[in-house]
C-alpha cells in the first residue's frame, strides 16, 4: 500500500489538476465551446485515474486486516457516498424512495448468514452434549473395570498363598523322607563311610600341600620379577649418570636374535594381567599429568600460541600409539618365526608367545618408533609453527608413548585409544572439557589428550577444547605451512642444540633396555 502512496504523490496529479483548473478559468470566455469541453473532459480523465488509484489503495488498506478488514468504516461512510452518487438523480430527478438503500440491503443479507450460522452453533452444542454423555459412560465403565481387576488381584493373591503353603508342606514331608532314607544309609554302610572319610582326609592333606607349593613358588617367582627389576633400575641410574659407550655391532637378523637373547625366566610373565593393566594405567596417566605438562614447557619456549602446543603434543600421542602397535605386530610375527621350530605343534604354542613378548619386552625398538613418529609429524598438514622448532624436542615424550602403548598390545584384550577427529559431537562418556572451553558448545574444537579404550569401553577419559564458532574463524591459509625435510635429525638453531647432544649421544635412545 506504501508503494501505491508513494507513486501517487510522486505523479503530482492534484497539482497539475489545480493548475489546469486556474489555467482554464483564465481562458475559459476565451476559448469556443469544443475548446471549453475539451478542457473538461480532460480533467473529468485525470480525475478519473487519481480517483482509480485511491479505489486501488482502499482495497489493499482493507485486505491487510482480513477479510473483514474496516469494514465498519466502509459501511458508515463509503456506502452512503455510492448510495448518494449513483442513486440519487445527477440530472436533477428526485430520489426514489421506494428504492431500498444498500445499507438495508447488506443489514437483510447479515441477517440471513446469520440464520445459518446459529443452526450450526447449535448442532455443534448438541453434539458436544452427546459426546460428553458419551465420555462420563466411558469413565463409569472403567471405574467398573478397575473394581473387577481389584477382585481379580485379590483372588489370585489368595490362590497364590494357598499353593505356597502346600509347596512348603511337600517339602516338608520331603525333607523327612530324605532323612529316612539317610539314616537307613547310614546303618548299613557304616565301615565303608569311615574309610572313604580317611580317604578324603587324606587327598585334602595332599591338595593343601600342593596349594601351598604354589603359593610358594609363585611368591619366589615374584620376589624373583621384583629384584630383576630393581637390578634394571639400578643399571639404567647408574647408565644414567656415566656415558654410555658406543655400540659397534647389531646383530645379522632379527629373528636370529629373538631366539639367542635368553630363555624364558620367571620375571614379568609371572605377573597376572591385572597387576601390568594397572602398572601401564599408571604410567599412562602419569605422561598425561607429567610429561606432557614438561612437552607443553619446552615447546612454549619457541611457540606462544597455547592451541598450537596442544595440537603438536596431541598428534605425537596419536601418531606414538599407531606406530607401536604396527611394531608390535612386527615384534610378534618375528617372534613366532624364531619358535616355529622349538614349539611347533604345541597346544599353548600362541601362549608361549605372548608369555616371550612379556619376558622380552626391552628389545623393542624405540628409537625406530621415535623416527617414524617424527616423519609423520613433519608431513602432518594441521600442525604450522615457526621454522626454528623442530619436533627432535619431543624426542622423550614420544619414547615414553611408545613403550606404554608398545607395553599395552601384550594386555588381554589390548588398550588402544579412541579416535578422535575436529568437528565430533562432544561426548561426556569420552573426554571431558578443559577450563578454558565454551560450555555450551555442542562440537570439539581440537582435542588435548585421547581417551583410553577397552575394546568398546572407555578406561581413562581425555580432553577436549570446545568452542562456539571457533570453526568459520579457524580457518588456516595454505602458505603458512613450511617445506620440512622428513629427516627426524634435529637443526643447529639455538633451540634444539641441547636435543641434538642427547640425540645424537652414541649409544641409541631406547626404554632405558638394550636394543633389538
Amino acid at each position: 500500500m506504501a508503494e501505491n502512496l508513494k507513486k501517487l504523490v510522486s505523479t503530482e496529479s492534484l497539482r497539475s489538476l489545480q493548475e489546469k483548473l486556474e489555467s482554464w478559468l483564465r481562458e475559459y470566455n476565451t476559448n469556443s465551446c469544443d475548446q471549453n469541453l475539451n478542457r473538461c473532459l480532460e480533467l473529468i480523465e485525470q480525475v478519473a485515474k487519481v480517483q482509480g488509484q485511491l479505489f486501488g489503495i482502499l482495497t489493499t488498506t482493507a485486505q491487510e486486516e482480513g477479510n473483514y478488514g474496516g469494514m465498519e468504516i466502509i459501511k458508515s461512510r463509503l456506502l452512503p457516498w455510492l448510495e448518494a452518487s449513483f442513486t440519487a438523480a445527477s440530472l436533477g430527478k428526485p430520489v426514489d424512495s421506494n428504492v431500498p438503500s444498500l445499507q438495508d440491503t447488506f443489514d437483510k443479507e447479515k441477517q440471513r448468514e446469520s440464520v445459518p450460522r446459529n443452526r450450526d452453533l447449535q448442532q455443534l452444542d448438541s453434539e458436544l452434549s452427546s459426546t460428553r454423555n458419551q465420555l462420563n459412560q466411558v469413565q463409569d465403565d472403567l471405574a467398573e473395570t478397575e473394581k473387577t481387576l481389584e477382585e481379580t488381584k485379590n483372588r489370585s493373591a489368595i490362590s497364590l498363598l494357598a499353593a505356597e503353603e502346600e509347596i512348603n508342606q511337600l517339602k516338608k514331608q520331603l525333607k523327612s523322607l530324605q532323612a529316612q532314607e539317610e539314616a537307613r544309609h547310614r546303618s548299613t554302610d557304616h565301615p565303608r563311610s569311615e574309610q572313604r572319610s580317611s580317604e578324603k582326609r587324606a587327598s585334602d592333606r595332599t591338595e593343601v600341600m600342593s596349594g601351598y607349593e604354589k603359593q610358594l613358588r609363585t611368591l619366589k617367582d615374584e620376589i624373583a620379577v621384583l629384584s630383576a627389576e630393581k637390578s634394571a633400575l639400578q643399571g639404567r641410574s647408574t647408565r644414567s649418570r656415566s656415558p654410555s659407550p658406543p655400540s659397534h655391532t647389531r646383530s645379522a637378523s632379527p629373528s636370529t636374535t629373538v631366539a639367542k637373547v635368553r630363555t624364558p625366566s620367571p620375571n614379568r610373565s609371572k605377573l597376572s594381567s591385572v597387576a601390568r593393566k594397572a602398572a601401564l594405567l599408571s604410567r599412562f596417566s602419569d605422561a598425561y599429568s607429567q610429561a606432557r605438562l614438561d612437552a607443553q614447557c619446552l615447546l612454549r619456549r619457541c611457540i606462544d600460541k597455547a592451541e598450537t602446543v596442544q595440537r603438536i603434543i596431541y598428534i605425537a600421542t596419536v601418531e606414538a600409539f599407531h606406530v607401536a602397535k604396527m611394531a608390535f605386530r612386527h615384534f610378534k610375527i618375528r617372534v613366532r618365526k624364531s619358535l616355529t621350530p622349538s614349539f611347533a605343534g604345541s597346544d599353548n604354542f600362541e601362549d608361549t608367545v605372548a608369555d616371550y613378548i612379556v619376558c622380552h619386552l626391552d628389545l623393542y625398538d624405540a628409537q625406530s618408533s621415535v623416527n617414524d613418529v617424527i616423519r609423520a609429524m613433519n608431513v602432518n598438514p594441521k600442525i604450522s609453527f615457526p621454522p626454528e622448532v623442530d619436533f627432535c624436542l619431543l624426542t622423550d615424550f614420544i619414547q615414553e608413548i611408545c613403550c606404554i602403548a608398545f607395553a599395552m598390545q601384550t594386555l588381554e584384550p589390548p588398550l588402544d585409544i579412541a579416535f578422535g577427529a575436529d568437528g565430533e559431537i562432544f561426548n561426556d562418556c569420552k573426554y571431558r572439557r578443559s577450563y578454558d572451553s565454551d560450555f555450551t558448545a555442542p562440537l570439539v574444537f581440537y582435542h588435548v589428550w585421547p581417551a583410553l579404550m577397552e575394546n568398546d569401553c572407555v578406561i581413562m577419559k581425555g580432553e577436549a577444547v570446545t568452542k562456539r564458532g571457533a570453526f568459520w574463524n579457524s580457518v588456516r591459509s595454505v602458505s603458512r605451512c613450511r617445506s620440512r625435510s622428513l629427516s627426524p635429525v634435529c637443526p643447529r638453531s639455538r633451540i634444539g642444540l641441547s636435543t641434538m647432544s642427547r640425540s645424537r649421544s652414541p649409544s641409541p635412545i631406547r626404554c632405558g633396555l638394550p636394543r633389538f
